[in-house]
């Protein structure tokens, strides 16, 4: 059904959530081996604020260096198969909830992020930007990175909790996904707003959830499979 679907659309716009990179060795958050599991003295979901951030900087770069940062993580079957869509013309955009820049690396090129990326960080004074690698190598002894031009603080381009989402991206990915005639959501247990609420813009013909847990649009779904988005993506493309 998904592979005649595909074949019959025009504007495809995929959703996407931690699930789809968790193939690539990426852990995700609710799961029995997600992030919120981790034994820490604070729960991830307080040093992943932006007050933990501001209050604690020594402690949130601890945290985000040694459990958000995948360097040699690679594009699975889902972000490649997604990428291919995107060669054929069908696939418009990539919504995407997560900050890894897995989509582009495995060659799509239109993703907006809601949630930004690990691989655009930001001076905080001087707004000079740096990518990865550089603010790996401009840590102080206490492992903030820090700029070498007015030594601020530079801050991960990514979304934290209590931070609002980027207006442009969010209109961006509510365009794409009014205009689909075939929305695919993947990976994601659509329980974080408001990135879960866009899905309430799509009025095309065939929503599809992939996801290997129930999510609270289940029924309100044309498809819903229970299984692995990479190998459902790849056999379906």
């Amino acid at each position: 059904m998904l592979k005649k679907w595909i074949e019959e659309s025009q504007n495809i716009v995929f959703f996407g959530g931690a699930g789809v990179s968790t193939e690539s060795q990426i852990p995700d958050f609710r799961s029995d081996n997600g992030l919120y599991k981790k034994k820490y003295r604070y729960p991830a979901e307080v040093m992943l604020s932006h007050s933990f951030y501001e209050s604690n900087p020594k402690e949130f770069f601890e945290f985000y260096f040694n459990q958000m940062i995948y360097k040699d993580a690679l594009p699975n079957k889902a972000h490649l198969a997604l990428a291919e869509l995107e060669k054929m013309g069908k696939l418009k955009a990539v919504v995407t909830q997560n900050i890894d820049g897995l989509h582009q690396k495995a060659g799509s090129k239109t993703v907006y992020e809601l949630h930004g990326s690990v691989l655009r960080n930001y001076c905080q004074q001087c707004h000079s930007f740096y990518t990865l690698d550089q603010i790996l190598s401009y840590r102080d002894k206490d492992g903030i990175p820090r700029c070498p031009k007015c030594n601020h603080i530079i801050k991960p381009d990514v979304v934290l909790y209590e931070e609002g989402l980027d207006d442009t991206t969010v209109y961006n990915a509510i365009k794409a996904i009014s205009n689909a005639d075939l929305l695919i959501v993947g990976g994601t247990s659509l329980a974080v707003y408001p990135a879960a609420g866009l899905i309430q813009y799509f009025n095309g013909n065939h929503l599809v959830l992939i996801n290997k847990d129930n999510t609270p649009l289940d029924d309100q779904a044309d498809l819903v499979i229970h299984d692995s988005i990479g190998k459902v993506l790849g056999e379906a493309v």
